[in-house]
């Protein structure tokens, strides 16, 4: 597609504003989906050049289908619920919920099976475990600043040693004294060593009263989540509505008319400008603060500072009985380079090319400076291949091939200064630009979920179509009910209130 009216030149208007959109992920998607459906004018915008949907994108080798990691579609949201059902219908699956952690030699349920634990971590150190909860619970720590503190205060620090550290460091690269409390806070809110125990004691109960961390059932699209989104750009598009792949923002001006001037790159060289009167973006914050002009010292610095972790994962296809029923399990063993393993057969029987096949996804967390980023692909899959056949869920003459696929900037980082970081930069960027609107993940450098990814985006589009900001993005996160900006027990910023350290 080319940029034929989507393009304001000189000379030239056009009938309708238009909303630049960056990026073609779940964000920036329900954001184009939401104003084109309203009959505005949208384009969105995406470096990748065959694929949308972000992180959430699905990619096919062989016949065969995976995703970028796994991804749950669940949501506490009816309005996130029945805009997925509005645009796949039929399409969304129900599929059981399975995942456990390999540690030691052996698998354990996830979530907690307290019997099942107890007998395969043996009495001595069940009771390890049992007192080192008790000792937390007795003895807390008043004021948890890292991640290390507010798990071992849920969990206690035996638990915290077996089923937390090891594979949180593989994830985020570094100590788990260097992470944000507000990283802990968001992603297991709600979930403590009383409540896993009484989840896997009690009769079932119905999904609205259960943590998000426990649920045991979650809908999941028939071909994956770039299913989803791939849908979602098809409305966009038949709703007048373009969507333009291949496009990489590298420069956004304002000038003094109130239009925006955004240069566009695409692989081949070729530059371009676009117009828009108001930019919705899900880039990286720091990328989009590279991206303005004349952006003040004390903002670059704070942008500079936010940190990414990137991901890599490794598609091995095999023949024969399948290993494992898990949706994914996790690796807490230092033994392995891998932290988790997709049994993507198990997301929906239809990612496979027929019910004698299955694919696996490895999962690689790393930085792409690293050794591992840099690998072949030959001896990435050598490797995840032999990684499988030493956790016992392979055979070697299974194997069918292998697909490698490399993800930047797959999750933001929160050490001790990120909330910091991101306030000087959002109170620059509201002062500067106010019809420049930050959604999702990486647009807000924070690690949400799928569905608050979609919630920012049609709480976006709404305040773009209303030509307000009466409604705050900013508040959604991990189980919120995605309040107005300003109403009881709201924060203004957006961000946990969680103590830095001294150094933050």
């Amino acid at each position: 597609m080319d940029d034929r009216g989507v393009t304001r030149r000189e000379g030239s208007a056009l009938t309708q504003t238009v909303t630049l959109v960056i990026g073609a992920g779940p964000a920036g998607l329900t954001v184009g989906d939401a104003l084109a459906s309203a009959g505005a004018g949208v384009v969105v915008l995406e470096a990748d050049p065959i694929h949308v949907g972000g992180i959430s994108k699905t990619v096919e080798a062989e016949g065969f289908r995976f995703d970028i990691g796994g991804h749950r579609f669940f949501s506490k949201s009816k309005v996130v619920e029945d805009y997925w059902t509005e645009l796949l219908g039929d399409d969304m699956l129900d599929r059981p919920r399975l995942s456990r952690i390999y540690y030691n030699g052996d698998f354990y349920d996830y979530p907690l099976s307290p019997f099942d634990a107890l007998r395969k971590l043996g009495f001595v150190e069940s009771m390890r475990c049992g007192f080192s909860f008790l000792r937390a619970k007795l003895f807390p720590n008043r004021n948890p600043q890292n991640f290390e503190e507010w798990v071992v205060n849920q969990f206690g620090r035996r638990l915290f040693e077996i089923f937390f550290k090891t594979y949180t460091e593989k994830v985020w690269g570094m100590a788990c004294i260097d992470i944000s409390a507000d990283w802990a806070a968001q992603r297991i809110k709600g979930l403590s060593l009383g409540k896993a125990v009484l989840h896997g004691l009690a009769p079932r109960r119905k999904e609205g009263d259960v943590v998000k961390t426990l649920i045991e059932s979650f809908r999941y699209p028939r071909l994956g989540p770039g299913m989803m989104w791939e849908a979602a750009r098809d409305r966009v598009v038949a709703n007048g509505g373009a969507v333009v792949m291949d496009r990489k923002v590298v420069g956004l001006r304002l000038d003094d008319g109130g239009t925006w001037r955004a240069t566009v790159v695409s692989r081949d060289g070729a530059s371009r400008e676009m117009e828009a009167d108001s930019v919705v973006s899900s880039m990286p914050v720091r990328s989009l603060v590279r991206a303005l002009p004349d952006v003040p010292p004390a903002v670059v610095e704070a942008a500079e500072a936010l940190r990414y972790r990137d991901f890599l994962i490794v598609a091995i296809m095999v023949s024969g009985r399948d290993r494992f029923d898990d949706n994914w399990i996790y690796i807490h063993d230092p033994g392995v380079n891998v932290g988790r393993i997709q049994n993507f057969k198990s997301w929906s029987p239809d990612m496979v090319p027929d019910p004698s096949s299955n694919c696996y996804g490895l999962e690689y967390f790393c930085n792409d400076t690293d050794d591992l980023w840099a690998m072949d692909d030959a001896d990435l899959i050598e490797m995840a291949t032999g990684e499988l056949a030493t956790l016992g869920l392979i055979a070697g003459d299974e194997v069918l091939g292998g697909h490698v696929i490399r993800q930047r900037k797959a999750y933001p980082v929160y050490d001790h200064a990120y909330q910091v970081n991101v306030g000087v930069i959002r109170s620059y960027l509201d002062e500067a630009y106010p019809s420049l609107h930050l959604v999702g993940r990486n647009g807000m450098h924070k690690y949400n979920n799928q569905d608050h990814a979609v919630m920012t985006g049609l709480m976006t589009a709404t305040n773009i179509l209303d030509g307000s900001r009466h409604l705050d993005p900013w508040l959604v996160n991990e189980d919120a009910e995605y309040h107005e900006a300003g109403t009881a027990g709201s924060s203004t910023s957006g961000l946990r209130s969680v103590p830095l350290s001294p150094a933050g």
